[in-house]
C-alpha cells in the first residue's frame, strides 16, 4: 500500500505510518534476531518506509536489528529517527535482567543530556544503525531533566540541524506536559506523543495538540493500544505500562460495545482514531513478529463507516471538539 507523507522538518518526507521498534528490543519478552528480521522484513514489504528506534529499546539490540536490515536499502528509501539522553554503558557491577527489556546485551542506559553526551550518543546509534545519517532525533523521555535537556540536547540537535546533519528535532515522551513545554522554550519540528492522544485518553488534545498546530509541530502518535488495554481490555490488562484501573477497563468496554455494532474490531478504531487529528502526520505501530505487525497493518486500513465516530461521540465515549477521522479510500 502507498501511504501519504507530509514534510517535517528540513524536507523529511515523513509517512502516515510508521514502524516503532520498542517490542522489538524485547519489551516484556524477549525478541530472537529472526523475529525481528521478519518483522521488518513485512514492514518493508507492506509499504512502511518509517522506523522509529531509541537506544534504550533493548538495550541498543533495536536499533542493531533495524541496522541489519535497513542498511541494505538505500538510504534515500526510508526515513529514520532515533533518540538522545541515554548512553549505554557497561556496569561496573553485574546487574540482573533489565526491568523491562528482556533477553538483551550487558549495557544499561545511563541517563545523559549533556551536549557531549548527545554528540556521543549520535555517534553509537550510527554505529549500531550502520547507516551515515540519521533523519530525526528526538529527546527521549526527559520527564526528570528539563534543564539540562532544554540547555543541553536540545542545543545540541539545533546545532545538528542547522549545519544540515539532520532533518527534524524532536522529543518523545509518554505525557504531553513537558512537550508543550518544549514547544514553548524552544523550535521544534515534532513530537513523538506516546498514549496521550488515542481512543482512551485525549489529555493530549486541549492544550498540546492546538499549540503544535499553531507551531508547526507534527505530532507522531504512538501507544495507540495505551500499553494493550485497547487491544484486549479485560482484567489484567496493561495501561501505560502498569495494571489499567477498574474504571479505564469499563471504558474500554463499552468503546468495544459501540465498534461490535458496527463490526469493527476495537483495533481498528484505536489505531485510526489518533490519524484524525490534523496535528497527526504518522502512526507509530510497534509489533514483536510478523504476525502482530500484520494484523496492526490490517487494522489501520480496516475500513471504519462514520456512524462508528459519532455513535462514539454520542455515547460521550469521544470528547464532541476530537476530529474524528475520514473514511479511508480503499486500495
Amino acid at each position: 500500500m502507498s501511504y501519504k507523507k507530509r514534510v517535517v522538518g528540513n524536507g523529511c518526507l515523513v509517512p502516515e505510518i510508521g514502524l516503532g521498534t520498542a517490542p522489538l528490543g524485547g519489551l516484556y519478552a524477549a525478541v530472537s534476531a529472526d523475529d525481528a528480521a521478519s518483522t521488518i522484513d513485512l514492514a518493508w514489504t507492506r509499504g512502511i518506509r518509517f522506523f522509529d528506534t531509541a537506544p534504550q529499546y533493548g538495550n541498543g539490540l533495536s536499533e542493531r536489528y533495524l541496522g541489519d536490515f535497513l542498511s541494505t536499502k538505500s538510504r534515500q528509501d526510508f526515513v529514520l529517527a532515533t533518540k538522545v539522553g541515554r548512553l549505554l554503558r557497561v556496569p561496573e557491577t553485574a546487574q540482573g535482567e533489565d526491568f523491562y527489556y528482556k533477553g538483551t546485551p550487558p549495557e544499561r542506559p545511563v541517563f545523559d543530556f549533556s551536549y557531549d553526551g548527545v554528540m556521543r550518543s549520535v555517534d553509537e546509534s550510527l554505529a549500531r544503525l550502520k547507516l551515515e545519517y540519521i533523519d530525526i532525533l528526538h529527546i527521549h523521555d526527559p520527564d526528570d531533566y528539563y534543564d539540562a535537556a532544554i540547555s543541553g540536547a536540545y542545543r545540541a540537535l539545533d546545532s545538528l540541524r542547522s549545519q544540515g546533519v539532520i532533518k527534524a528535532v524532536g522529543a518523545g515522551m509518554n505525557q504531553w506536559q513537558m512537550l508543550a513545554r518544549f514547544a514553548n522554550d524552544g523550535v521544534f519540528d515534532c513530537f513523538l506523543l506516546a498514549g496521550r492522544y488515542t481512543l482512551l485518553d485525549q489529555s493530549g488534545l486541549a492544550e498540546l495538540l492546538p499549540l503544535c498546530q499553531a507551531k508547526n509541530i507534527a505530532i507522531f502518535a504512538a501507544g495507540v493500544y495505551n500499553s494493550g488495554i485497547l487491544a484486549d481490555p479485560r482484567d489484567g490488562a496493561k495501561f501505560n505500562y502498569k495494571d489499567a484501573p477498574k474504571v479505564l477497563i469499563e471504558r474500554a468496554l463499552a468503546i468495544q460495545t459501540v465498534c461490535e455494532r458496527h463490526g469493527v474490531p476495537l483495533r481498528a478504531a484505536a489505531m485510526q482514531f489518533p490519524a484524525g487529528h490534523q496535528a497527526v502526520a504518522s502512526t507509530l505501530t510497534g509489533a514483536r513478529n510478523a504476525v502482530e505487525l500484520r494484523e496492526n497493518l490490517d487494522m489501520y486500513e480496516f475500513d471504519i463507516p462514520p456512524a462508528l465516530w459519532a455513535d462514539l461521540v454520542e455515547d460521550k465515549l469521544v470528547p464532541s471538539d476530537a476530529p474524528l477521522p475520514q473514511r479511508r479510500p480503499q486500495s
